[in-house]
């Protein structure tokens, strides 16, 4: 059976990942590191100037876990690097609450967790679950039994992790599952200045939830009709389009 790691961005508590590892049992053997505390909007981050540290505990059910003190890419990187009795033949990361669509990517803990592991050759996936007050972990950790199981028969390119969204619905409202591209997502950040006791100014970025551009056919779009979107993302960043166009620039050294 396949070394399934299952890590998040939510931290060690949270439900979203106590039900993945507690369902992924039935794909494989399930090793768990994740962070001591919320690390949302991490993105992809690497800590090199600090030490890092693992702590042996216990979720909820008894099961072993592992937490650290890093971001959710450093603890797939510890996993990687020797902390696990071997390396992991496949990364979950999730399930988050609250959906990472669009340009979300760039900011997500939870698909930077699946980045480490994607860089590293090892089949991983990124698990989000829109408005998961209301809607069903059961049902998205079921899925990934599923998918963990495509993934072992079929195998994933090199390079490619899977970005999968779940509507805020229960089973029987969901519509299907969908292949999506990227979508958009419109951000309306703010600044908000305030003082300390001091009189020192100190700053929020923050704002009103970001809107979406329903675009058919992309992840947002899908999610929004009902349907779990599964969104293959690459490594490689190139825009190919603007490398043809470049190359017409006049560039020389002058």
């Amino acid at each position: 059976m396949p070394l399934i790691l299952v890590t998040n961005d939510d931290g060690i508590d949270a439900p979203g990942l106590h039900v993945l590892a507690s369902a992924l049992r039935e794909a494989g053997e399930i090793q768990v590191l994740a962070p001591d505390h919320n690390w949302s909007a991490a993105g992809l981050t690497k800590t090199m100037h600090k030490p890092l540290r693992v702590n042996e505990v216990r979720l909820p059910d008894g099961t072993p876990a592992r937490t650290s003190n890093g971001a959710p890419s450093d603890c797939v990187a510890l996993a990687l690097l020797g902390i696990l009795p071997r390396p992991p033949d496949l990364i979950f990361s999730g399930i988050n609450s609250g959906a990472n669509l669009g340009h979300d990517i760039a900011y997500s803990g939870t698909v930077a967790a699946a980045l480490e592991g994607c860089i590293s050759g090892i089949p991983s996936l990124a698990l989000s679950l829109d408005g998961s007050a209301e809607g069903d972990f059961e049902f998205a950790a079921r899925f990934a039994i599923h998918l963990a199981r495509e993934i072992t028969s079929h195998g994933l390119s090199r390079g490619t992790l899977l970005n999968v969204n779940f509507p805020a619905l229960p089973r029987q409202q969901i519509a299907g599952v969908m292949i999506t591209r990227l979508g958009q997502r419109v951000y309306r950040d703010g600044l908000i200045e305030r003082r300390d006791p001091r009189g020192r100014k100190y700053y929020w970025i923050g704002g009103a939830r970001p809107e979406s551009i329903p675009e058919e056919g992309t992840d947002v779009w899908a999610v929004a009709r009902g349907y779990v979107s599964i969104t293959p993302l690459h490594l490689d960043m190139t825009d190919y389009r603007a490398l043809k166009e470049l190359r017409n620039w006049r560039l020389d050294l002058g």
